[in-house]
Order: structure tokens, then sequence, then C-alpha cells
């Protein structure tokens, strides 16, 4: 009987010689049949082991080494999972798993359509016994119900019958062919043993950055995974020593997965096949190290290289997942350089309402962290989040506005310049505007100087030297509390966000000591570990432990700022938050600290402008901890972000290799205002930049007053620009008369004019291109400086007979009647393309020297939000439908929020008149708007009623009814202080769809409690 066995064999390999593909499709083709099954069978002897079948044409590449490292991980990786496994080549890795784990299922995956068939023929050979019967295992189950081969381009199969993988274990090739003239088809039937062979070495660019490393097929393995991968899912792939652990290890960080390496050995590299690599040395590509290794194994020589098994798991799972679906839908390019490493961007449904000292998260990361690591006891309230250094020394500054300041001399080269001076000692004092003084680091020279000019505020660093003992940091606030001076302490340069921070005499100080109230740190980030493209990501803390200073800090940012990003502060508690997740240094016992000397005598105060301003103005009011506070009395919007801007945003954080074109919105914002205000597109103005309009037009503020000009606001505007002219002690008047008599009455020489348009902030109507001719004509007739503010325009909604604006003619005309007509369009991008929360403010100048003479500490908006802005501007001015239709349907939004909002304020017996109403009467009258997120309301059936509620006592009025209702309620409005117009109240309904309908249910509430039911 062995005779025909053995001329059976002696066949099959006679028809491999002929053609290696025929005979493995000749002896599957048997298999696969019942009835000739056993016969196949016989065909090959049984082995201990595995028994398994090998031709030409399939590459097994280093499969016993990663092997060997699989079998080493515990069995709950592949006991009743499903797993898929890249590259099975022969399939005996897949078969040895099922057989020593008993997977649910192995997906043994192979795009070279020979190694399926010789799979295929080995599965049969191991689940079969002799006679061809199944050999079932414990389960009752064959190696046939537990493995499946299929031909697949990596898990493009996986991926069309929807199967969801608990694991992915992928020996998948790491080569580069150096020759980048690939052939286009890997794969072809007909191919030679030698091309198959080489081709399943996948040399092929795979459009990844990684390709330049031999690790590009990996890439797109690991993105392909994302979509299959379930939530707990695992991912194991075999990494070689090149191009080097942290190469191979950032492929993984980088599409936000969590790596472990499971083991590592080293393989013996076959002398006939040797993989090509960039191997990197100094920057340059040393190709010559293959014609070292083929010369050395000529010779007898021996070359091995490492081997290592990563495991991946996906961080956030759900969140990796969209983020992939996403970029897939119109933004295939991204993944060449995404970053999730520090990945922070959620799905939010809008943007979040934080206050103007920051994000309570961060605040709370702040002080986390500094408890932590520093061992010092701060609480939120103690910290202040500001854009920078450079606007928290301004800030501060403005508040107290010293007669005379020291700054330490690497700190001025931000400060307006108009307050630098090289006046002697003896007349700075006398001067009444803010005065500066640089001065030097170095802490003796800097005492000295305090002792003999008595500066009231000083603002300096720290040297090396200074930062190792606490001697120079003590003295320095013994002599600033002598001479009653406020000490502001910048420590930027000595605070490292890492997880071994070497301290600093300051923080050793204040964790055994209260900070006295006269003194002040200012932590700027910027020496910390994060990746280069956000180096310029800045944000900065002010740490103080005077509630009162802290509140009032707060309020400064509110009026000159706006609010720090909080995409930014999002971004640092990401380092934070793995900080303190990850610390190895070791806790200690918090020691107990001594308290603060008490403030001195005579040492300066908040600014008279600044007193006033803080008892007039509406601040933002935060929640407590009993209950939220529903905003209807901010300029922000708070409506969702439509996807695509969303999609905008996500792209510009996770880009790494952004060029300074594409971050360059000059262009595109010229042919927004041309096109939209008909402005004319001159060569000679320049464009500044700021995080806010705010912060420009407080500028221009500075700019008014140093040429000692007086500002003028039309009656009902802005109350939060009148109240930061007030703060900034500028002679600034509301017209109630014309600006005629105004200038004339009032002997006004530089008069400047304030104008919200084409949408009117606060009122919600719309300019006319008539009306603004008008206003522009007064003015130039009055030689008035004008600022035309468009921040709050964009989402007109109601523009029948409306007329669109022509400023170049308006101009024009200005110009004809005064020669010299100084213009300045102030405007933000946030309304204009839907982006809610996301802000970049704009200042066209008709003077280029005010943007290095006046505007040295703006705070240039990051270039990822420029990244955003100018792609959303090229798909507008592109006419790209999507994001058209995405503000039509915004526009739509704010128009019916604005309709409802005025049913619910009417009175009862015009509501009975409107078909399909059912709001009831609030008694208010309602002014209503044609466009923006702003309306005006009069309180008519309130004023003069008595109402007692929560600490609330009085006869209501348009200026006392913010604190009614919000002590009622909780819902918060502008009052007539704010709007300047008695008895008018202004609403911002731009809020998201829930707390929209609370604040409707609060204006129902509020009527009920004064009016009744």
């Amino acid at each position: 009987m062995a005779a025909p066995a053995s001329e059976d064999v002696e066949a099959f390999l006679a028809s491999c010689a002929a053609s290696a593909d025929g005979a493995a499709e000749a002896v599957l083709e048997r298999l696969d049949a019942p009835a000739s099954r056993a016969a196949a069978r016989r065909r090959f002897h049984p082995r201990k082991k595995l028994t398994m079948m090998e031709i030409p044409g399939i590459l097994i590449p280093w499969s016993v080494t990663f092997y060997e490292g699989l079998s080493r991980q515990p069995d709950t990786i592949f006991r009743d999972k499903t797993v898929a496994q890249l590259g099975c080549g022969n399939g005996w890795i897949s078969i040895a798993l099922a057989q020593k784990w008993s997977p649910l299922k192995v997906y043994g995956l192979d795009i070279n359509p020979r190694a399926i068939k010789i799979a295929r023929i080995n599965l049969y050979l191991n689940a079969l016994d002799d006679d061809g019967l199944p050999i079932y295992d414990g389960e009752g189950k064959t190696l046939l119900d537990r493995i499946e081969f299929h031909e697949s381009d990596l898990l493009s199969s996986c991926r069309d019958s929807k199967i969801e993988l608990d694991c992915i274990v992928g020996c998948v090739p790491q080569v580069h062919n150096p020759n980048p003239e690939v052939v286009p088809k890997i794969i072809i039937h007909n191919s030679s043993e030698e091309f198959l062979y080489s081709m399943c070495n996948y040399c092929a660019f795979q459009g990844f950055v990684e390709d330049q490393f031999g690790l590009g097929l990996i890439a797109r393995a690991v993105e392909e995974g994302i979509a299959l991968i379930k939530p707990t899912g695992i991912m194991i792939f075999n990494m070689e020593g090149l191009p080097g652990q942290v190469l191979c290890e950032r492929l993984f960080l980088r599409r936000g997965f969590r790596i472990s390496k499971l083991w590592q050995s080293r393989t013996m590299q076959l002398h006939h096949r040797i993989s090509f690599y960039n191997l990197v040395y100094d920057g340059i590509f040393l190709w010559h190290h293959y014609q070292l290794a083929c010369a050395y194994m000529k010779s007898g020589g021996r070359v091995s290289h490492a081997l290592s098994l990563y495991s991946c798991h996906p961080r956030q799972p759900d969140q990796v997942k969209k983020i992939f679906d996403f970029l897939k839908d119109g933004f295939p390019e991204v993944s060449s350089s995404l970053d999730l490493s520090f990945g922070f961007l959620k799905e939010n449904k809008s943007s979040p309402c934080v206050p103007p000292a920051g994000c309570l998260d961060f605040r709370n990361l702040v002080t986390g962290f500094m408890k932590g690591y520093h061992h010092i006891p701060l609480n939120p309230d103690n910290v202040v989040v500001f854009p920078s250094r450079a606007a928290a020394i301004e800030n501060a500054l403005q508040l107290f506005s010293p007669a005379l300041a020291i700054v330490d001399e690497h700190l001025t080269g931000h400060l307006p310049k108009q307050w630098l001076t090289s006046s002697t000692i003896e007349i700075a004092p006398k001067l009444k505007t803010l005065t500066v003084i640089e001065a030097p680091r170095k802490s003796d020279l800097l005492i000295e100087f305090i002792r003999k000019l008595r500066p009231q505020i000083v603002v300096t660093g720290m040297d090396q030297f200074d930062a190792i003992s606490s001697a120079a940091f003590v003295n320095l606030l013994g002599v600033t509390k002598d001479v009653g001076s406020r000490l502001f302490l910048d420590i930027s340069e000595h605070l490292e966000l890492s997880p071994l921070p070497s301290s600093n005499s300051v923080l050793r100080y204040l964790a055994g000591n209260t900070l006295p109230s006269h003194a002040t740190i200012l932590c700027g980030f910027l020496k910390n570990q994060v990746p280069l493209s956000y180096s310029d990501l800045e944000v900065a803390v002010v740490i103080s432990e005077e509630a009162a200073f802290c509140e009032a800090l707060s309020q400064t940012i509110e009026l000159l700022e706006g609010h720090t990003s909080v995409i930014n502060q999002q971004y640092y508690g990401c380092l934070f938050r793995d900080l303190l997740a990850f610390r190895i240094c070791e806790p200690h016992a918090q020691r107990e600290r001594q308290p603060a000397v008490v403030l001195p005598q005579g040492i300066i105060g908040f600014s008279n402008s600044a007193i006033s301003t803080r008892k007039e103005a509406e601040f933002f009011i935060s929640d407590s901890k009993e209950s939220c506070v529903i905003h209807m009395d901010l300029d922000r919007s708070f409506l969702p972000v439509p996807s695509a801007v969303k999609a905008s945003i996500f792209e510009s954080f996770v880009r790494q290799n952004i060029m300074d074109s594409e971050t360059d919105v000059c262009s595109s914002i010229q042919r927004l205002v041309k096109d939209k205000y008909g402005y004319p597109e001159n060569s000679c103005s320049e464009i500044a930049y700021a995080n806010t309009s705010l912060a420009l037009f407080n500028k221009l503020v500075h700019c008014c007053k140093q040429e000692q000009g007086t500002f003028f606001f039309l009656m009902g505007a802005n109350g939060h620009y009148v109240s930061a002219a007030k703060f900034l002690n500028i002679d600034s008047w509301v017209l109630h008369d014309t600006l005629d008599n105004a200038c004339e009455n009032d002997g006004v020489i530089y008069p400047w004019v304030y104008i919200s348009g084409p949408t009117i902030n606060p009122s919600g109507f719309l300019y006319s291109h008539e009306e603004i001719y008008q206003l522009l004509y007064i003015c130039a007739r009055n030689a008035a400086t004008v600022v035309i503010d468009t921040s709050f325009s964009g989402l007109e909604f109601q523009t029948d007979g409306w007329t669109r604006w022509d400023l170049e003619g308006c101009l024009d005309g200005a110009i004809y009647i005064h020669n010299w007509f100084p213009f300045y369009l102030l405007g933000d991008l946030s309304l204009e393309l839907t982006m809610a929360g996301h802000n970049l403010g704009f200042l066209i100048l008709y003077r280029r020297s005010l943007v290095e003479y006046s505007f040295p500490t703006l705070n240039q908006p990051h270039s990822t939000l420029k990244y955003t802005f100018r792609k959303l501007l090229s798909l507008k001015h592109g006419w790209d439908q999507r994001f058209i239709n995405l503000i039509v349907e915004q526009k739509e939004t704010v128009k019916n929020r604005a309709n409802h909002l005025i049913f619910s304020l009417i009175p009862f017996y015009e509501l009975r008149s409107l078909p399909n109403s059912t709001l009831e009467s609030c008694g208010w009258d309602v002014v209503g708007c044609h466009g923006g997120i702003l309306m005006l309301a009069k309180p008519t059936a309130y004023i003069g009623k008595l109402f007692r509620v929560n600490g609330f006592e009085g006869e209501l009025d348009g200026c006392n009814i913010r604190e009614a209702v919000l002590r009622s309620t909780g819902l918060c409005i502008s009052s007539s202080t704010w709007t300047g117009i008695p008895d008018y109240c202004r609403f911002s309904f731009a809020l998201e769809s829930g707390e929209f309908k609370r604040a409707m249910d609060c204006i129902t509430r509020f009527k009920e409690l004064v009016l009744g039911g």
C-alpha cells in the first residue's frame, strides 16, 4: 500500500514543478470534497505537532519569533474571542492560535491568493485525521469551525463583512523598497513566484508619513483596525528594532492608543533577503548600511535585529472611531499628520460657558498639580487664567494704574510703548499716566532700585541662582512690604510640566508659608514637553491668596480680554490630567503653613476708574453650589457647532506640518469685508489679529487716550465696550444729542466714534447703506475717527428692504468732506462662520505704525485657529453648498429663537391675534430684531411693582430687574444699565436648545411670581 502512496506524492511533486499554484488548487479541490478528502489527507505524513505545506511565492517573515511572543501572553487575550491575523501566509500561526487557545473564530487574512490556498490546505491537514474525518476538541468543535482564511488586503474582508474583532494580530512586514517607482498592482494571479515573494513585503507607499521609516503598512493596518476593533479590544503588532523604538511607538501614540511592550527578542537575518530601511543618523539617510550588511553576511558574518511585540488599546475607543470615520469623509490627507497624543477635542453639542477667570476644571487641575507635586494647598479661587504672561502683566497694571512701576527688562517687550519712559526719577511719579521703568533681574540690584524709587508695582522674574535659594525671594517680599509695593513675580522659566519637575525657591516657600497679600505669582506654561507644533500655544495663570484681588483681576479680564481661549485651556488641561494620573514622585504629608503678613499700610489699591467701573458695570455671574445660572446676558453664541466646522477645528489641531501660507487669513478677510460691506481692498492697510475683537477695541481706546481724544458711543451701544472705555480712564460719552452739538458744546478736539453694525448690539436692528452713509458723513464733518464694529454681524435673517453696505462709496464721500478721514473696521469671524465659542478678532488699520506702537501685547490667535478660519472662509468664498447650507440653517435657528422669545414676551392681548400661538403673556414690550443673537425688551408690566425674593427687596425698574430675575429664577439678562436705554433690557438668545427652553420657563416663572398666574 505504500507504493501507490509514494507514487501519488511523486506525481504531486511533479505537478508542483510545473505549476505550484495549479498543484495547490488540485489538492485543495480534493480536500474540499468529502469523498476524496481521506485520500488527499493521506498524502501527507502526520507530524507530532502541526502538518504544514509550503510552496514558493509565500513569505513567512519571522513568524516563529512572532508566535513565541504571542505564546507568552495570557489566555484571556484569545480564548473565546474573535481574532484576525494579518499576513497569515501559509496559515500556521492562525492554526496554532486556534489549537492553543480555542478562540471563537480566527480569520486568517493575506493579500496573496496563493498563500490563502496553501493556508486552507494546511487547515485541512490539521483539522482532519488520516481517514479524512474531523478532529474535535473539548468543546465539540473542529479547526474548520474556528478558522477561516480569506484573500484580503489587510482588513478589507472583515470590513466588507462587518465583522467586529476582539483582537487583531499583525505579523506585518516592516520594509521599504528603496526604489519609489513600485509596481502599481501589488498582486495578480499569474505573477511569478519571485514577484509574489517580493511583493508580499508590501513595498508600495501607503500614503502615511511612516512610509519613510518602513512602517506605512502597519500604519494602515492600525487605522483600518480602529473601525473594526471592539471598545475593549486589543491590537498586537510586531516591530523590528529599526528605525528606533521612539518612532515605532509614535505610530500608535499619535493615533490615540495606549501601548505596552509585551515581549522583545532578536531574529537572524536571512542572507538572501535583506529588508530595506531608511536608516537615519543625524538627519542623514544611510543606504550604505544595506551594502555593509550584505558584504558582512557574504563573508560569513551573522546579522540579527530586534523584534518586539506591542499591544495597543484605544484610550477613548468611541471617540477615536468617530475621529477616523470623520477623517475619511473629505479629510484623508490629515491622517498623515494626525496627532492624538494630546487629543482633547470632544464631541460637545455646544461651546461651554466658562467664567472669565478660566474654566473651573482647568483651575482645579492647576491647583491639583501644585498640591500633588509641590505640596502647595491652593483652591481654584486662587487661580486666574490669562491668554499669556504679557496679557496678565498689562491687565494687572491697568487694574492699579500706578504712577510708577518697575518691570523686569525681560518682560517689557510686550507692553505699550507709551508706558515706557526714559524720564528722570524726579518727574516720573508726577505723571498722571502709567509710567514703567525697566530694571535688571538681578535681585540685589532690583532691591536697591525698589528702596530708592519706591514704585507702587514691581514686576520681575528670577535668575537661576535666585531660583535655588529662598533668600532672594524672602528679601524681595520684605523690601516690597516695607516700601508699600505690590510684587508680581514671574516663575515661568522655572516651572516644569513633567512627571519629575524640579522645584524652585518660590514653590518651596509657598509649601510652608501663605503667600502675602501684596505678592502675586505669575506662571506662563513655557517649559513643558509638548509636541513642537503646539509650542506657541500659550496660557498663563496668576496665583494670589487675596480673594478681592482675584475677583478684580477676573473682572479686568472680562472687560479687556473677554476670555481665554477654551481650547487652549483644554489642551493644557490634558497635560495636567496626565501628570496627575501618572505621578511618579511620592506624596508627602502637608506641612502646616505659616500665616501671611498683614497687608502693609499705604499699598496701592485699585485705580479710581477701576473702582467706579466695577460698581456700575454688569459682570459675569458664576454658578453657585446650589444652582446653575442661565446666561442670556453674554455676547457669545452657544449654538451647536456644525460637524463641518468641528472637522476644520479638529483638522487644524491634528495637523503637524501646516505651512505659514495655510494660516494666513489676510487675503480671506479682505475678500470677506469687500463682499459683505463693500470695504475697499487697500494694500496700504494693515490687519491686526487678536483672540477677541474686544482686545482690539481696547487697543484703539489706548490710541484715543494717547492723542487725548474723546470716545463717543451712540445711544444704545454695547454696554461692555462702554464699561471698558471707562475702566481705561478715557474721556468717553454716550451720545444723547447730535455729534455736532457734543463736539461744539464740550470743546472736543479729537472725537472718536464707535458704531456697531450692520447688526447693532444690543438691539439686533440693521443699519442700511443709507444710514451708515449719513453717520459717516456726520463723523467726517466733525473730523472724527470712526470705529465700525462688525463683530456681531453675519447672522442677518430678516433683510427684506435692507440695502447692503458699500463702504467704499461711503468713505469716498467722507474723504470728500474731510481730506483725512481715519477709519477702523473691527470684526470677529465667530458668528459669520458659525464658530460658536471660537473667536478670531481682526482690525483693519489705516495706519501701520499703530501695530507696533500700541498693539505689542495682542495675544495672537494660535496658528491652528487661523488655519481653521482660513479653511472655512475658503469654503464660504467658494460657495461650498454644504457649508452655505449650514450658515442658512443657523440663521433659521436664530430667527426661530427670536420669534419664540418675542412671542414669549409680548402681552397676552397681542398673542390672541397670532395664529397657532399658545405662549402666555409675560408683560414685556419687545423691540423685534432683524439679525444677530440679541434683542431688547422693556418690562412694562413689572416697573413699579414691589418684589421681595431671596435677599432682593424693592420696587422693580429697568436697572434692578436683572438682580430680581436672577435671584428668583436663575436667569441672567442685561439690564438697562448695560444697554444705556432707559428701562430696556437685553436678551441673548443663542443658547443650546435645552438651555433656551429653561430660559423660557424662567421668564414665565418670573411673571407668575410678580404678576400672578
